[in-house]
């Protein structure tokens, strides 16, 4: 009996010694003491999430310059060591980063995101739009069909003169926001009116372009010829999907329409273009994804290299993101969210970690691989439906696929897919936002050491951090010196809501030369301190100004 009792022990202890040595591409998995994943770098989840993501652009930042002077992301979808890809870039490449890097410039203040963000859209916009005489005019390609050309004139499987409507309204999306990042007043009003042109352009188009869509045709195709304007095929592959004899093979469906539809938000909010038109384009769209997709999770495609029909993460967890971000159009949201959330488990659900605690996500259903970035996509999504609705079921498995997702990303940043390779889209600007939005739907997620923008309305447009390298603290606030400075920043506009987490309460909040009050709830401008286990979370109410001041 005592001879059994020790072998079931040494058995243990050695499945337990393999547990504890089995490695996630780069790093051995770390677990807690009920044997489940946590983040390799830091078992403090902020600390862990807030390396990864800044790791992540480091190295994006930092990366070789390409054969034809620009930087190596602006000619490549995939990043390799010592040679160069023979692939051009992912169709949402730009934007992805775009949205990222806007996010991580609140957090962290680091100017280099703004020009960085600057180079992604001027390079577009110079050398990837179609021709104002074309058919479809004024959109910008997802491809460079000449590697090196520095120019954007196609789609990857398609060539040249195709592109996908999706792809570039999501880009519009950016641009607008890119213009409230840089300010439309002062030295800076040129360029940002500029930005703004363009994506009144883009939205034109799509706008002009937007049909009702019945239940095997979205209101735009996925893919079109300029030119000619007839719809591309998803590859060169017109037969019919034997799985689904509905499914024609040509790129007349896809579901990615909630860049396109925030674009027309933005633009109707800001009394730019013709709003009649952008409304009526919005409201067709919606009622078309609430017709059918939402019905009936015909989700589409996303990524143009796929060949079948195939129904994505991305185009999925997109929409619910919507639904939570404009509740007051979705009255069931609290029901169809969850639906959608249970359909990406059911097709896309990957049980191979599960003995770590979590369940993480493939890519598509044509193309079943776990992904870092569907994975924290769908984490941060379901921890805003956590934060929204108070029910906590889905929080422990989100932040395991935080933590599993930490995995990805090697000691000098680099980031990758367990079973694939290192996508300039999935793995940067498809993978940085996701855990900003995560923090800021759960902010005890938050790094406990360091203070941190963590949500805005509004776009912060200056983010000035105490001690911040090679940046100077300049607040409009007499007698306060700025020793005493813990972050300054300023929002686009005058009114709004942020959320920042501090080690400590601050003595003092203000706007200009006006201290705010405290938890007054009466609505006028005020802060509200929330403690946490470690610092706490300062909430700034803005109705009339735009500059605030914390003070330590």
């Amino acid at each position: 009996m005592l001879k059994t009792t020790f072998l079931l022990a040494g058995i243990f202890y050695l499945y337990t010694l393999q547990a504890q040595t089995e490695k996630l591409i780069y790093h051995t998995i770390q677990t807690d003491k009920g044997g489940k994943i946590i983040p390799w770098y830091n078992e403090e989840k902020g600390k862990a999430y807030s390396h990864a993501v800044q790791s992540v652009w480091h190295f994006w930042d930092t990366m070789r310059i390409d054969l034809n002077g620009l930087p190596y992301y602006m000619n490549h979808q995939v990043w390799k060591p010592g040679v160069n890809d023979p692939r051009g870039i992912g169709g949402d490449q730009f934007a992805m980063a775009m949205s990222s890097w806007r996010l991580l410039y609140a957090y962290t203040g680091d100017e280099r995101l703004k020009d960085n963000m600057k180079l992604l859209a001027d390079q577009t916009i110079t050398n990837g739009l179609s021709s104002a005489n074309s058919l479809w005019p004024n959109l910008p390609f997802p491809y460079n069909t000449l590697l090196y050309s520095g120019k954007y004139d196609g789609d990857m499987v398609l060539g040249k003169g195709f592109l996908q409507p999706d792809k570039a309204g999501s880009f519009g999306l950016e641009l607008v926001l890119l213009s409230k990042l840089i300010g439309t007043n002062g030295y800076q009003s040129v360029v940002g009116n500029q930005y703004l042109s363009v994506a009144e352009e883009i939205a034109n188009t799509l706008a002009q372009k937007t049909m009702d869509g019945d239940e095997n045709h979205s209101p735009l195709p996925f893919k079109v010829n300029v030119v000619t304007g007839k719809n591309g095929p998803l590859l060169n592959n017109t037969k019919q999907n034997p799985a689904n004899p509905k499914d024609i093979g040509l790129g007349e469906y896809t579901s990615n329409w909630t860049g396109t539809m925030d674009l027309f938000l933005e633009l109707i909010k800001l009394k730019r273009g013709d709003s009649i038109l952008y409304t009526r384009a919005f409201d067709r769209i919606i009622g078309w994804m609430k017709k059918y997709p939402l019905q009936n999770n015909r989700w589409g495609p996303f990524f143009e290299d796929i060949s079948v029909w195939s129904d994505t993460q991305i185009n999925a967890i997109s929409f619910a993101q919507f639904m939570m971000n404009h509740t007051e159009l979705f009255p069931g949201w609290k029901k169809e969210v969850p639906g959608i959330f249970n359909w990406v488990y059911t097709k896309l659900g990957n049980n191979k970690w599960n003995k770590y605690g979590v369940i993480v996500i493939n890519e598509q259903t044509a193309y079943q691989t776990p992904g870092n970035s569907h994975t924290s996509r769908e984490a941060s999504a379901e921890l805003q439906y956590v934060a929204l609705s108070g029910d906590t079921a889905l929080k422990e498995n989100a932040v395991r696929q935080l933590n599993w997702a930490t995995y990805m990303v090697d000691i000098d940043g680099k980031n990758r897919y367990p079973q694939d390779e290192n996508w300039l889209t999935d793995g940067y600007g498809d993978y940085v936002r996701h855990y900003l939005r995560a923090m800021a739907a759960l902010p005890e997620l938050a790094i406990t050491d360091e203070d941190h923008i963590l949500s805005s309305t509004s776009v912060i447009q200056q983010a000035d951090y105490k001690n911040q390298q090679n940046k100077f603290l300049v607040p409009d606030v007499s007698e306060v010196p700025v020793s005493k400075v813990v972050l300054h920043y300023r929002a686009n506009d005058r009114s709004g809501e942020e959320q920042v987490y501090l080690q400590r309460k601050p003595s003092k909040v203000m706007m200009r030369n006006q201290v705010l009050n405290e938890n007054t709830g009466i609505g006028l401008q005020e802060y509200h301190w929330f403690p946490l286990s470690k610092g706490g979370l300062l909430k700034v109410h803005r109705t009339s100004g735009s500059d605030i001041t914390i003070i330590e």
